[in-house]
């Protein structure tokens, strides 16, 4: 039995509503006991929103796609964003904009946010957490190494924490390296025992 189910029973069966393998086997190894469910979301955000909001925000709009039949379920949401001189860098559409994306986030720090999201029939509760990254100096060849490889399209900044680049290109953090790899586990253990039974 996963750690957190024998340890507490929740109100409402938990859904993570992503597809995203790193949070699906972040919550594995943190011991919740789960089900799966992706719904369509625009991703899009106001022009004019602080990019410190986004991440939450996005979160919040991907909950707000199950109200309708929520149920007695409980939905956990999240969404990541990369900020480097308060600009936000997305998942990038090709090898170029990859590069680029390496490019700029080489030998100096950026901010990774991550905001989660939980709705249930008591209503929503959200958050961020934060954290900086220190990235080393990356040589052209180490960035198209990278991308030739691990292929980051689906990744927001163009690198994931647990890859290649993340492995020898990262110097230090300063906050959570789950928040880094997209989900805040220890933020999330603490919201989820709000729903013990």
């Amino acid at each position: 039995m996963p750690f957190f189910a024998a340890m507490f029973s929740l109100k409402y069966p938990l859904v993570l509503a992503s597809g995203s393998p790193r949070r699906r086997q972040l919550m594995t190894d943190a011991g919740f006991a789960f089900s799966i469910e992706t719904r369509p979301t625009d991703e899009a955000f106001p022009a004019d929103m602080p990019v410190d909001d986004v991440a939450e925000y996005l979160a919040r709009q991907k909950a707000a796609e199950f109200k309708p039949d929520l149920g007695e379920r409980l939905i956990l949401c999240a969404d990541t964003v990369v900020i480097v001189d308060d600009q936000i860098l997305n998942k990038p559409a090709d090898v170029p904009e990859a590069q680029r994306m390496l490019r700029r986030l080489s030998g100096r720090a950026h901010r990774v946010r991550t905001g989660v999201c939980l709705l249930s029939p008591d209503g929503l509760v959200s958050f961020t957490d934060e954290t900086t990254v220190h990235f080393a100096q990356l040589t052209d060849e180490e960035i198209d190494y990278y991308i030739r490889v691990c292929q980051p399209f689906d990744k927001a900044g163009a690198y994931g924490a647990q890859d290649f680049v993340g492995l020898v290109g990262i110097d230090r953090l300063e906050g959570s390296f789950y928040t880094v790899m997209g989900l805040p586990t220890h933020r999330v253990y603490q919201a989820l025992k709000a729903f013990a039974a």
